[in-house]
């Protein structure tokens, strides 16, 4: 492995462009990362390199100026529809960060065309403008990618494009296999040409990883680095700069002291993560009543269009909250955020890592906070041993006020808001039962009542986990659901029409029901 020295980019043996040099004095990175220094001289080198390190420790800078210095030095310049270089990574969040970076660096180049693919775009403009153009470098998620392979009929022969190229990255390659896309990296690796460079960059190293090492990298360099200072015996998961923290509340507590805590830091950045797109929804909701004077924005892997536009948006907020799913917990680059916090734990431990990995990013500080239930409380030492992730508990704060009742008359005031609840109920539930620490995470030893009241449902909702249960700890509303009405007029006219349709259909379905029966009944006269 190269000797990093005094990790000043002028200490790289075969030096860097002066343009390269510009942009990075730019963006104010005036030292090498340990894993820049361990990458860069090896990839420039014609070098094939499989890299494993920390979250947060600068990967996308030991890809980004190999691949320029690389077609840098090119000996026949590249057309503008010739690809010279291809990044694909698992969300398009990433792409567009990654994209971002790239271009800090290509406009110092005007000779590179750069192009991003990614869904939520139109496939077919994606096509003209790659066609008006062009695109040296591409960056691209899987699906959308593999979709610009099979465009020929629309004008784009992408095999054809790619036959120059010369470097391959494939980022946050652990996510890649974790997210399903095997088929779709086998249809694009089957059209690269063999003869390249291949970078292979991951948090995690995996049995799966492995196999896509052996099967895309030709005689890699094996790259494993710490931050500096941390030994290896006890190599540290997260970044060395973050602090981790717990703290153990009781199921009606919990959201209490979710919001409590944000009130309190209304000036810094927040990362709120939970389980499944429909807690998102509802709690998104919740905290935007309850969260005041502060910008609250959500995102998921459910939403198709928008997503691009929030994350975007929220990136150069000086402060606010996101909250989100774990498609945000992956090599997204956030400026300045200061909180991550867990109101759920994610599914598997090593998004437990990741997610923390979303603050404290490349030498800035920051915090982590999850929030668990006593029955959970196990799990501090199982990520300790696990992913070598030590954490520190934090006090719960103290005379939090209230606000389930709150939510509970907003549920009662909005049908919108009561649907929300019930679905996030629902899910959360599923989503609990297919973790993959089940001897910590038990759905049997969950309090029920308690954890429908921490969701200010009105009522318990019909579903396979509650049947044949009793819960005399909760007390649903004495209201009718039914009568709930939306407050978006639109929806509730929408909602009355299809009720008074229903109703209709009901009464005639109960005439026809009383007509057939009369006509069935036996003529009893004369009987005797």
């Amino acid at each position: 492995m190269a000797d990093p020295g005094d990790g000043r980019w002028e200490s790289l043996a075969a030096g860097l462009s002066e343009g390269v040099t510009r942009a990075l004095g730019e963006l104010g990175f005036t030292h090498m990362t340990p894993v820049q220094s361990a990458t860069i001289p090896l990839f420039m080198s014609n070098k094939d390199v499989a890299a494993e390190a920390v979250t947060g420790s600068g990967k996308t800078l030991a890809f980004v100026i190999p691949i320029l210095e690389i077609l840098l030095r090119r000996e026949e310049k590249l057309k503008k529809h010739q690809v010279g270089a291809l990044v694909i990574t698992p969300t398009r969040e990433l792409a567009i960060q990654i994209d971002g970076v790239m271009r800090h660096f290509t406009s110092h180049y005007p000779q590179f065309s750069q192009m991003l693919f990614i869904g939520g775009n139109n496939p077919i403009e994606d096509v003209e403008k790659f066609i008006k153009f062009g695109g040296n470098i591409v960056v691209g998620t899987p699906g959308r990618l593999e979709d610009m392979f099979r465009r020929k009929a629309d004008g784009l022969d992408l095999t054809s494009c790619v036959k120059t190229l010369d470097v391959l990255v494939l980022d946050e390659a652990d996510r890649l296999l974790d997210m399903g896309f095997q088929i779709s990296l086998n249809t694009i690796l089957g059209n690269l040409p063999k003869q390249r460079r291949t970078g292979l960059f991951s948090a995690t190293q995996t049995q799966e990883v492995e196999k896509l090492v052996r099967a895309g990298l030709r005689n890699p360099v094996r790259i494993t680095v710490k931050e500096k200072g941390v030994a290896a015996s006890n190599t540290q998961k997260t970044p060395t700069r973050l602090n981790n923290y717990y703290m153990i509340c009781r199921p009606e507590e919990k959201f209490n002291q979710l919001v409590a805590f944000l009130r309190q830091h209304k000036q810094q950045k927040h990362l709120v993560f939970f389980s499944t797109c429909a807690c998102v929804e509802y709690y998104g909701k919740a905290l935007d009543l309850l969260v005041k004077n502060v910008k609250i924005l959500c995102i998921h892997g459910k939403m198709k269009h928008k997503r691009n536009k929030i994350f975007t948006e929220f990136r150069q907020l000086p402060s606010g909250i996101l909250v989100c799913t774990d498609v945000m917990a992956r090599g997204i680059d956030i400026p300045e955020v200061h909180w991550v916090l867990q109101y759920d734990p994610p599914s598997n431990a090593s998004a437990f890592v990741h997610r923390c990995g979303r603050t404290a990013r490349i030498g800035h500080g920051g915090s982590a906070l999850v929030l668990l239930l006593p029955m959970e409380e196990s799990y501090v030492n199982f990520l300790s041993i696990n992913q070598k992730c030590p954490m520190e508990e934090m006090s719960s704060l103290r005379e939090v006020p209230d606000v389930l009742p709150r939510l509970r008359k907003a549920a009662l005031g909005d049908r919108a808001v009561f649907e929300k609840g019930m679905k996030a109920f629902v899910s959360f539930v599923q989503s609990y039962a297919k973790h993959e620490c089940s001897l910590i995470f038990r759905t049997k030893d969950l309090d029920f009542a308690a954890l429908a009241k921490s969701f200010a449902l009105l009522r318990l909702p019909k579903m396979p986990e509650l049947k044949g249960k009793h819960f005399p700890d909760f007390v649903p509303e004495d209201v009718d659901t039914n009568s709930i009405p939306y407050k978006d007029k639109v929806r509730e006219k929408q909602r009355k029409k299809l009720l008074a349709e229903k109703q209709l259909e009901r009464q005639q379905n109960e005439g026809k029901r009383t007509f057939c029966h009369r006509k069935r009944l036996p003529d009893v006269k004369g009987a005797v």
